[in-house]
């Protein structure tokens, strides 16, 4: 429901009224007009994209690097492959991140899911006061997808929500031997913990079945990696992006770049995030 200046169409989903609408001088490539609206409107409407003077080609582009960067790209190089301002190309790079965010109601995680927590950040002069061990749980499916979750604190309460939020009751939960998870995990199918301090990273069970967290632990490999090569520092406030680039590109680590940008491309649709909103 479409028109594209000097073709005819009928007006887009959105409106109500369809309406036959021709024009007379040609426009710029991409550019269309609603017959029911009459206002003019390109495909980057009503996705992440929306309101932006940034060409779709540099929008794609950036798209399929953050997709095909293992360990994550920063806006520095963003800004200079793209040839745009640094702060454009911030802005671009979350907003990427935010529309690879699966949202609420995704899927719940089942089978067997291992649960772990790590911390970005540390002690040190280069570390600022905005990221001084700020956790992120990890919530992963063995052999399957992952979903994370910055937390304020590592509590039982905390934990219980992020459980109750992303996995199934009748999953497998696999953790470390920390005091929190046995509170936390009631309720579920049965819970493996494997006692690190003893050097215990992965026990069979008399069922058959591998108890263990290195699934997580790999993951936040991933993660720190891109941090501390790619990154160099996140903010407290953002570090839960940067987390979702690094589930997205988890959950399609089985395809190839290209597909994995088509994935993005879909989940752009529908979503907003404003420059307000990041700062």
């Amino acid at each position: 429901m479409q028109q594209q200046r000097g073709q005819i169409s009928r007006s887009p989903v959105p409106c109500q009224s369809p309406e036959l609408v021709t024009w007379d001088k040609p426009g710029r490539k991409g550019l269309y007009k609603c017959g029911a609206c009459r206002k003019q409107f390109t495909v980057m409407v009503n996705t992440v994209f929306s309101d932006s003077h940034i060409p779709i080609s540099k929008w794609l582009m950036c798209l399929f690097i953050l997709c095909s960067s293992k360990k994550g790209i920063s806006a520095h190089q963003i800004h200079r492959m793209l040839d745009v301002s640094y702060k454009a190309a911030w802005f671009m790079c979350h907003r990427v991140r935010f529309a690879m965010g699966e949202g609420p109601l995704a899927k719940l995680l089942q089978g067997t899911v291992e649960v772990d927590e790590t911390y970005v950040g540390g002690k040190g002069e280069h570390c600022t006061k905005h990221l001084r061990h700020t956790p992120v749980v990890a919530l992963v499916e063995r052999k399957g997808r992952c979903r994370t979750k910055v937390v304020p604190h590592v509590t039982q309460k905390n934990l219980r929500a992020a459980l109750n939020e992303c996995v199934s009751k009748t999953a497998i939960v696999n953790t470390d031997q920390a005091t929190i998870y046995p509170y936390a995990t009631q309720g579920y199918a049965r819970h493996d913990a494997v006692n690190h301090s003893a050097f215990e990273y992965a026990r069979k069970n008399e069922d058959g079945s591998l108890a263990c967290t290195n699934t997580a632990e790999s993951f936040f490999s991933l993660l720190k990696r891109g941090v501390m090569g790619s990154f160099h520092h996140v903010s407290r406030e953002h570090l839960h992006r940067y987390a979702t680039e690094f589930e997205f590109r988890w959950n399609n680590r089985s395809i190839s770049d290209g597909q994995r940008m088509e994935v993005a491309a879909e989940q752009t649709q529908g979503k907003r995030l404003t420059y307000k909103q990041c700062v």
